[in-house]
């Protein structure tokens, strides 16, 4: 029996109301308990990886069928949102109006995490009905920083990643059920300036301004933007100074960068760090480098989209493939295995106060994720 749209929405939303940003180690760990709970229930056993450095938990779910012993199928989900305790009350209650439904974290990505879960328990019905079991066992990583980079996840995710033979990411869907099939590396730095502390009136010429200095280089990054080249180099968030009678011996500076490809990964990381001074006797210190490396779409990667579009044509809709200049888990290991993403529900406004997902998309995505399972081999 297939579950409709209106009975995954209504198990999703157990997952909504227990809030989860990547802080709130409470709020993940008492989710991974349900989640690990349902997967149990379904004939599932699981493996907990315990939190560290102030974040949640992870957890492996490994399906009741097949070898686990070799390479088999990998959803890729997180659980961690960016809504901090108290959205669901104050700010975004969840609430359907029409064919939306609304809550923190709902479409990113909660909704495509519950929808694999769903997939997994889907299948087993099937078997323990008389159905074949799949060609290839499947596991789902749970995770719970992705939002911040997935710093303890990271080596894990290479890991378990590393040892599929498929990884399917469960991120939402993107501009109206599009699927995505490649996306840009993030890199991540630190520009400090240190100059020379001087009273604003009686000595000013004796200072060396920071701020000044660090005008001059977030000018040159803005700058090494190439839309053209699709890269990016934003610079999102500037501190410095101590009052304003005091030549500013401090500032610094958090830079975004997004590239397409590993080249030009190399050539920008090379051209940020390698950034000298304007200003005389200032110094800059640059920390930093790819926090999620590209994301490009390898043969065996299109073989698997191109797969998932006949299965999505046999269910009854179009899948269309895109890039986007968002980072994912998936970055990590598409370069090792055939990678597919934005797998999730369809729904827009994520990371803000009007997120939700289209109830519709529900059911015919988890039904994507039913016979990739059924027909990966």
């Amino acid at each position: 029996m297939k579950p409709s749209s209106e009975d995954l929405l209504a198990g999703l939303l157990d997952w909504v109301r227990i809030e989860t940003h990547t802080p709130d180690v409470e709020g993940l760990n008492r989710l991974m308990d349900l989640v690990a709970s349902q997967a149990e229930a379904l004939g599932a056993t699981t493996e907990r990886f315990p939190g560290r450095d102030g974040h949640g938990d992870h957890l492996l779910v490994r399906s009741p069928w097949g070898d686990h012993s070799k390479p088999g199928i990998l959803f890729l989900s997180h659980l961690d949102t960016v809504h901090p305790r108290g959205t669901i009350e104050r700010d975004l209650p969840v609430h359907v109006s029409g064919e939306r439904c609304y809550g923190p974290g709902i479409c990113d990505m909660k909704g495509g995490a519950y929808n694999g879960l769903a997939a997994m328990r889907t299948v087993a019905a099937n078997i323990a009905a008389g159905g074949t079991p799949p060609a290839l066992a499947v596991s789902i990583l749970f995770t719970s920083d992705e939002e911040v980079g997935s710093p303890t996840s990271q080596a894990l995710i290479e890991r378990v990643g590393g040892a599929a033979k498929y990884a399917l990411v469960t991120e939402p869907a993107r501009n109206g059920g599009h699927v995505v099939t490649a996306r840009k590396g993030v890199g991540r730095f630190t520009l400090k300036v240190e100059g020379r502390p001087a009273h604003a009136g009686a000595r000013h010429w004796q200072g060396r301004s920071a701020v000044t200095e660090l005008a001059h280089q977030i000018i040159a990054l803005e700058a090494m933007t190439d839309y053209d080249r699709e890269i990016t180099v934003n610079v999102g968030e500037i501190r410095g100074g101590t009052g304003t009678n005091v030549v500013p011996q401090f500032a610094s500076a958090e830079i975004d960068l997004r590239v397409p490809t590993l080249a030009a990964a190399e050539e920008m990381v090379a051209r940020i760090t390698g950034l000298t001074p304007k200003t005389p006797d200032t110094k800059l210190t640059i920390t930093g480098g790819m926090n999620r490396p590209p994301f490009e779409q390898s043969a065996a990667s299109k073989a698997l989209f191109d797969h998932a579009a006949r299965l999505a044509d046999e269910i009854g809709f179009e899948l269309i493939g895109e890039t986007t200049g968002g980072g994912s888990d998936g970055n990590f290991i598409a370069d090792k295995v055939p990678t597919l993403d934005g797998l999730g529900p369809d729904g827009d406004d994520v990371h803000t106060l009007n997120e939700h997902i289209f109830i519709p998309s529900l059911a015919e995505r988890m039904q994507l994720m039913v016979r990739l399972i059924e027909t990966l081999d």
